[in-house]
């Protein structure tokens, strides 16, 4: 081997003269690196970020004492594979920036990060390595906890967590249990422990669903009743099947074009028995607190419309099949109703359709579903239907109308019916003109719009519609809008209409004045693996029963074949089979829930991704307790209401700053809002917003490939050819 020390005969002694000139600390990689492992030592040594609590386990109540406080949080990323990506450091060190200068200050502040570990992304990653999930996602939570090292952040490293670690997702599934546990009581506009609910119908402050005393209803019609307000309740109901992903998934993980957010897979409408969420409860609060968050108005305007508040009023049409109700936000034009409309969802589609239209209308449903919703509401097309063969009665004045199936009309949407008013909506007028359908005039256009679509004037009822090209979709006086018990004729404003007729609707017992939501409950099954474990088990009459908390975490069982169910994408028929179903020896379980050792049936789905950031934050406060998610004092202490207050009126409470993507707007960040307000109303917090501040840092712009859907594609996925 060569000898390369300075006394070799290969030596130069006038490099040994050069090299003397140069400093012995000069500053390069090598040097940096070693000034900022150490100074990174010495912060973790001294604990220099290290926030003191009130009390409890992490507490110094001397070193909180007359500092102000302050909750910095970060958006916490999921550990995939690849590490961090530029993206990432664009917000951290930000909020970096921002906790040094506030602590430097005299904050008292608390920044800390951890791990979104479960869910989609994560099993997705899994399956495509070929390593167990529990093994990927231990070894990508090391790799970005060293990355996230070098970068210097200042974080309280005590305060980490991880969604996949047994002591987090123990309090997931309690947290799941109080919402199980629950109902929501109108009057008062809030959550309740379910057994108030028995108590209230046992002494009559609540009627029963049935009206009858509660004392004469049998077990199983008491436990229909209670069920039945559940917050978290089992349906058999459409949701978005994705045979590609083997799972459900929610509204807001299926893209507009009708696929899958994660793997771009088609999604189909299939009835099946799931968990599900009663966001729809909080509707109200949900868009009304929004007024009260310091958040960009891009982000609560995508909230306000995604819950999308419509007031109007149901109206109950009779058919052959029962009461056909719909939903409309302008009951004032009943008059003009002239058809109705049903999506090929509806689930009076079969009982409305007659012998001799039965085969139309199911072939017409089969292509309707291999349609997105981008489709089926595009305007431009040319309209498509079919005739049920029944008519429904128009409560109004009588009158006999048709019953039609057409994809137009959503089930997402109102009750998925509606009433066709062609002569004040455009869709409905396409519709009526391609089928030959009536279209009665029951507003007085101007003789401006008539001159504008080369038309003679016409006035009163005598309005003849049958040359119009489009339809009338102003305000007008009423005219043909009267029967022997209402008459709207000669009204101006619109809002006079609309009262008189919900007045008369409600009077005649054929509907009601009332507000609708876009927002649909939230499906919370999945049928993967790598998820939480839902805390329930099945009696032997199938019906759910919650676990005690002494019984908790039910942990995920070591599953060597992890994998969804093999599917075909296109396969829209096959019932999915989760793969928790695959381990008997889990599932078959005997336990002593109060009444002696019984058989029972766990739960196979498990819960969705966004089940752990529901409420990730709170963990980052109190992260050693044992005893209780969060120590009340704790909680109050770093996001209590800044002005003192309860939390239901002035500030809200919550995380001081929390900076993250605005693609987060209807998914986390709505989920996270819904959760956390159950907790508030049942007493185990102070805050009843969980972020009052949010930022969104926006995003570091490059050249990038896309998939067919526009999507990016990450560079690792793609591969160059031609140069």
């Amino acid at each position: 081997m060569t000898d390369m020390s300075p006394n070799s005969a290969d030596h130069n002694p006038s490099e040994s003269a050069h090299s003397a000139d140069i400093p012995r600390l000069r500053y390069n990689a090598a040097l940096a690196l070693d000034i900022e492992q150490r100074w990174q030592d010495r912060w973790e040594a001294e604990g220099t970020f290290e926030a003191p609590n009130p009390a409890g386990p992490l507490g110094e109540p001397d070193k909180v004492a007359g500092r102000p406080k302050l909750f910095v949080l970060d958006m916490f990323p999921y550990p995939s594979g690849s590490g961090l990506h530029v993206g990432h450091p664009l917000g951290y060190i930000a909020t970096d920036v921002y906790a040094r200068f506030k602590r430097m200050t005299g904050y008292n502040v608390l920044h800390a990060l951890g791990y979104d570990s479960f869910g989609l992304p994560a099993e997705q990653h899994a399956i495509a390595t070929g390593v167990h999930p529990r093994v990927n996602t231990e070894a990508n939570v090391a790799n970005m906890r060293r990355q996230l090292r070098r970068l210097g952040l200042g974080h309280d490293a005590r305060r980490s967590v991880s969604t996949t670690d047994e002591d987090f997702y123990r309090w997931t599934q309690w947290i799941f249990l109080q919402v199980f546990n629950s109902w929501y009581d109108e009057i008062e506009q809030r959550a309740r422990p379910i057994i108030e609910l028995e108590q209230a119908y046992a002494d009559g402050s609540i009627a029963t669903p049935n009206g009858q005393p509660w004392n004469e209803h049998n077990k199983h019609e008491r436990r229909q009743a209670i069920d039945a307000r559940r917050l978290a309740y089992l349906s058999e109901a459409p949701v978005n099947w994705c045979p590609g992903l083997g799972t459900i998934l929610a509204n807001e993980e299926v893209t507009a074009d009708g696929r899958s957010d994660i793997g771009n897979y088609p999604v189909f409408k299939k009835s099946m028995r799931q968990w599900t969420m009663r966001i729809t409860t909080y509707a109200d609060r949900l868009l009304q607190d929004l007024d009260r968050l310091d958040w960009p108005e891009p982000i609560k305007l995508m909230q306000r419309n995604w819950i999308g508040r419509s007031e109007g009023a149901r109206v109950d049409f009779t058919t052959p099949a029962g009461i056909l109700s719909v939903f409309t936000t302008r009951p004032d034009t009943l008059f003009g109703a002239s058809f109705m409309v049903i999506s090929p969802e509806h689930p009076l589609v079969d009982a409305l359709t007659t012998s001799d239209n039965k085969a139309a209308v199911d072939a017409y449903r089969i292509v309707a579903a291999s349609k997105n919703q981008i489709d089926r509401q595009d305007d431009t097309r040319e309209k498509t239907g079919v005739f049920t063969g029944t008519f429904a009665t128009n409560p109004v004045n009588g009158q006999e109308i048709p019953v039609w199936v057409a994809d137009y009309v959503l089930m997402g949407y109102g009750t998925g019916a509606i009433m066709a008013v062609p002569c004040g909506d455009q869709r409905d007028f396409q519709f009526a003109r391609r089928f030959h359908l009536a279209v009665p005039a029951i507003q007085q256009p101007p003789s401006q719009w008539f001159t504008a679509h080369d038309l003679e004037p016409q006035n009163g009822d005598g309005v003849d519609t049958s040359t119009w090209n489009e339809a009338f979709v102003g305000d007008g006086a009423y005219i043909n809008s009267s029967s022997a018990s209402l008459s709207l004729n000669g009204l101006v404003e619109v809002h006079e209409g609309i009262k008189v007729m919900n007045t008369w609707l409600e009077e005649n017992g054929c509907g009601l004045a009332t507000v609708n939501f876009k927002l649909r409950d939230w499906l919370f099954s999945r049928q993967r693996y790598w998820g939480e474990p839902f805390p329930i088990v099945y009696d032997e009459d199938d019906q759910p029963v919650s676990l005690p908390d002494s019984m908790l975490p039910v942990l995920l069982p070591q599953l060597e074949d992890f994998k969804p169910q093999a599917l075909d994408p296109n396969d829209e028929v096959t019932d999915p089979i989760p793969p928790l179903a695959r381990s008997a020896q889990w599932r078959e379980v005997v336990l002593d829930l109060g009444d002696g050792p019984k058989k029972y049936r766990r739960e196979i789905n498990v819960m969705p991704q966004w089940a752990g950031s529901c409420w990730y934050e709170l963990r980052y406060l109190d992260p050693t307790n044992t005893e209780f998610f969060v120590d009340p004092a704790v909680e109050k202490y770093w996001m209590g209401p800044a002005d003192g207050g309860d939390g239901k009126t002035g500030h809200t409470g919550g995380v001081d700053l929390y900076v993250g993507g605005v693609e987060h707007a209807v998914l986390h960040l709505l989920y996270a809002r819904f959760w956390h307000k159950v907790l508030f109303d049942l007493g185990h917090l102070s805050s009843s917003e969980p972020f009052h501040r949010l930022f969104n840092q926006g995003y570091i712009q490059a050249f990038a490939y896309r998939d067919p859907r526009g999507q990016p594609v990450t560079s690792t996925d793609v591969e160059e050819r031609d140069g």
